[in-house]
Order: C-alpha cells, then structure tokens, then sequence
C-alpha cells in the first residue's frame, strides 16, 4: 500500500510540475505583451497615424505578431496596416464579424476584432507603455561607528 501511495504521489508530483512548464511555454507574443501593458499600465493614445505598433492575430493557443501602422481619430482606430518586408505597408482587410467602426483603444491595446475565420485581431503600441517603476531603496546596514 505503501509502494501505490508513493506512486500517486510521485505522478500528481510529475503532472503538476508538467503542467507549470507547459504553462510557460504557451506565453505567445501577444500574451507577452498584454501582460506588459497589464503591469505597466499605458498612456492615452493620441489621434494621428503611428508607424510604431504592433497588429496581433490570434487563433487558439498561436499568434503571430507584426510590426504595423495604425490611424487613430476620436480615440477610435480608423484602419491599420502590417508593414511588409520592403518597408511598405498593407491594409488588414478581412470579412469582420464584429464591428471594427467603434475600435476603442483601452491601455494601450485596441478592443479585439474578430475575423469571420475567428482570427482575434488587435492593435498594440508599445512605446505607450509607461516607464517601469522604481524599485525601493535598502537603507544602509548599521555599523560600530
């Protein structure tokens, strides 16, 4: 009895410490970056045309994430862009299931779209993210002086 109970102990020791390590591994780049924006926090983004974010399509557990251009007008995203290999950049043009009109931006990360092919779409700016926060600092150790 013994010997069974080591046993199940050892394997939910094992399927626990596997879970953890596939946990790691599925951070996808946009998980990366939301959870920046979530720590961090963002700053508000202004209307105008950014040649600095980044456009996120997400499909279960994958995403692919790509250097882009975006306008912003009323605090909306009006149309966004992937930028190519030769500097140029295309129109994300896709069959929406949701409303892309009232693409509101909230800390930094456009509201998601959705694709009719269910690809979830959004529009980051990294360069809105604030600064990380100073850390505390120790005070000196007391000395015999």
């Amino acid at each position: 009895m013994k010997k069974l109970t080591t046993l199940v102990l050892l394997f939910l020791g094992m399927n626990v410490s596997f879970a953890q390590e596939t946990q790691k591994q599925e951070l996808n780049c946009y998980n990366k970056w939301s959870q920046k924006f979530e720590e961090r926090g963002a700053e508000d983004v202004a209307d105008g045309t950014y040649t600095d974010v980044i456009v996120t399509f997400r499909q279960g557990a994958n995403a692919d994430c790509f250097n882009g251009k975006a306008i912003v007008k009323e605090g909306k995203v009006q149309s966004f862009f992937i930028e190519l290999e030769d500097g140029t950049y295309e129109q994300v043009v896709r069959v929406w299931k949701t409303d892309v009109k009232d693409l509101t931006i909230v800390n930094g990360i456009s509201k998601t779209v959705i694709s009719k092919d269910n690809v979830l779409v959004n529009v980051l700016w990294p360069k809105k993210i604030k600064p990380k926060k100073a850390s505390p600092k120790k005070a000196a150790e007391p000395t015999d002086d």
